[in-house]
């Protein structure tokens, strides 16, 4: 293999990693094209961010960027923000007139498994999220899951939004599929499994109840759902990470390596609440 047809497999996958992010975040909501872009919109939901937002930006000339922008203050005047999904495939000239403008710029760190886990899993229990007493631990440990990412990025409380979080979750099940990792039965962590698009599988939402870290829930869970992703034909597998914080270091121990970034651009509008 030649140096470009190697760096031409990795902008492939790449781009297809990108692009089975995008319709994860798209699943349970309503998606349309318009003006060069994916929108992504859930008007039972304004406050999170994944729930409504724009992708897939091909937006370049100034002339299309803001006739871009002119709809999307149209189709989202139920929220109380507004935010863009970029990567390496966006224009340039949108990026740059988003810094003009203002945007706020947070990083998500896409990565790939091609091959197996290298870590092995404990012995312990994985079990499906299925009923809705299942729904209700899951909902008790999503406002864990919350509570915690509140302090770490010092943030006010706001049980709206992981409230909302927990209903956007359950929207996306099926075809995502969650998972329990329990201890004597009872259920201590949690993640998700997707067959995704184009052969590309997606794992996601990790979480794991702070009292019962490093017993091997979270690797187990991981082997669990990359397991089911190729138990339905999948090859790579995908997860996403932040890069600020320490899973990522978890992930790569196992095999997962970085192919991407993923940048969401933020506008709060103002003299309103915060979203996610």
């Amino acid at each position: 293999m030649t140096y470009a047809t190697a760096a031409q497999a990795k902008t492939t996958l790449a781009s297809r990693a990108l692009d089975v992010d995008a319709a994860n975040l798209a699943l349970g909501h309503e998606t349309f094209e318009a003006c060069g872009a994916t929108f992504v919109r859930n008007r039972a939901y304004p406050l999170i961010y994944d729930a409504n937002h724009v992708a897939q930006i091909s937006a370049s000339t100034p002339e299309e960027i803001d006739s871009l922008l002119a709809r999307i203050d149209q189709e989202y005047d139920h929220a109380a923000h507004r935010e863009f999904g970029v990567d390496f495939r966006t224009p340039p000239a949108f990026v740059a007139r988003l810094l003009l403008d203002g945007y706020e710029r947070r990083d998500s760190l896409v990565m790939v498994l091609e091959g197996d886990l290298h870590a092995r899993p404990s012995d312990i229990e994985i079990r499906p999220v299925q009923t809705e007493d299942d729904w209700r631990e899951y909902a008790a440990l999503k406002k864990l899951d919350w509570l915690e990412h509140e302090g770490r990025i010092k943030k006010a409380p706001e049980p709206a939004v992981g409230e909302a979080l927990y209903a956007v979750a359950r929207l996306k099940q099926p075809p995502v599929q969650y998972w329990f990792a329990c201890l004597k039965g009872r259920p201590l962590a949690y993640f998700n499994s997707w067959r995704g698009i184009d052969d590309v599988g997606q794992v996601e939402d990790l979480f794991t109840h702070p009292r019962f870290r490093h017993r091997g829930l979270a690797t187990a869970l991981i082997h669990h759902c990359v397991s089911e992703c190729r138990r339905n034909g999948v090859g790579p597998v995908v997860i996403v990470a932040d890069p600020a914080d320490t899973p990522k270091r978890m992930y790569a121990a196992m095999g997962f390596r970085p192919v991407a970034a993923y940048s969401h651009y933020l506008k709060r509008l103002p003299k309103t609440g915060d979203s996610r």
